[in-house]
């Protein structure tokens, strides 16, 4: 009984940070000017430029996924097959940029894909940024640890019996790889991708900066839906967007889980 003393600071916050502010959007979804109305909630689902939006944004987000896992992977391989010590200093490095602003580290890549780049290369439109390429590198850049810090995790707990056993039994290096090293980093994969697709689905300030309003996602949408109606912002359309993927993120989630699970329960090597 003691110990449920301590979870209740958290309760709290939760309760005040993130129950409360999912009343609120619900509440405004379906209240206009202060009368209970589904009239513009009705509309945003039946708004087909929104879902095209959506449909863009997880395109997007899948992209970048995929590119961070082609990318985390080796990298995370690698680490794992060094020295501890060597392992840890690389890692450090390799994170030491997560630990400036996201929102910097976008403004960062704006000037470089504005002014640096383009300067070096000479390129006579002198920008790079308002491209569906220049968004999906600066999301990669960004999301990119948050795909090798599991994938490191799980590859390095790995018990190397199993492959000095994999290859006395005459396996070599890729039948090894394949069959034992991957099935067994399964549980790390569906971590990175769970940590890389649903923030890239919501991601709005790589697109705003680096898309400079030519190239909008998901999350610019229900930016510009609070911003909007002579400023004060359309609420209700805003909520509505934001319900809508509120329910994407929570069935990407459940999807992700359930696959996780399922790997954990099987155990199994191919």
């Amino acid at each position: 009984m003691k110990r449920r003393v301590f979870a209740y600071p958290y309760i709290v916050w939760m309760i005040i940070f993130i129950a409360v502010p999912m009343l609120f959007i619900f509440y405004y979804a379906v209240n206009v000017n202060g009368t209970f109305t589904l009239t513009k909630f009705l509309a945003t689902i039946r708004d087909g430029g929104k879902w095209s939006t959506l449909w863009l944004s997880v395109v997007m987000a899948f992209k970048t996924t995929v590119i961070c896992l082609l990318l985390g992977y080796p990298i995370a391989y690698i680490l794992s097959n060094m020295k501890k010590s060597v392992a840890g200093f690389i890692s450090v490095l390799f994170f030491v940029p997560m630990w400036m602003n996201f929102v910097l580290r976008t403004y960062a890549w704006q000037a470089i894909l504005e002014y640096f780049l383009p300067g070096l290369l000479h390129l006579k439109n002198g920008t790079l940024t308002g491209t569906e390429g220049a968004v999906l590198m600066v999301l990669v850049y960004n999301f990119l640890p948050f795909m090798v810090m599991p994938l490191y995790n799980t590859l390095s707990k790995l018990d190397k019996s199993l492959l000095e056993a994999s290859r006395d039994l005459g396996a070599g290096s890729l039948q090894t790889f394949t069959r034992v090293v991957l099935p067994l980093s399964v549980p790390g994969i569906v971590s990175g991708i769970t940590m890389v697709f649903i923030p890239a689905i919501t991601a709005f300030t790589v697109p705003a900066l680096i898309g400079n309003g030519k190239y909008n996602l998901y999350g610019n949408e229900i930016e510009l839906a609070f911003k909007t109606l002579s400023g004060q912002g359309d609420y209700a359309v805003g909520s509505t967007l934001s319900i809508i993927l509120l329910v994407c993120v929570l069935v990407s989630t459940i999807i992700m889980n359930r696959v996780d699970k399922d790997q954990q329960e099987g155990g199994k090597l191919w």
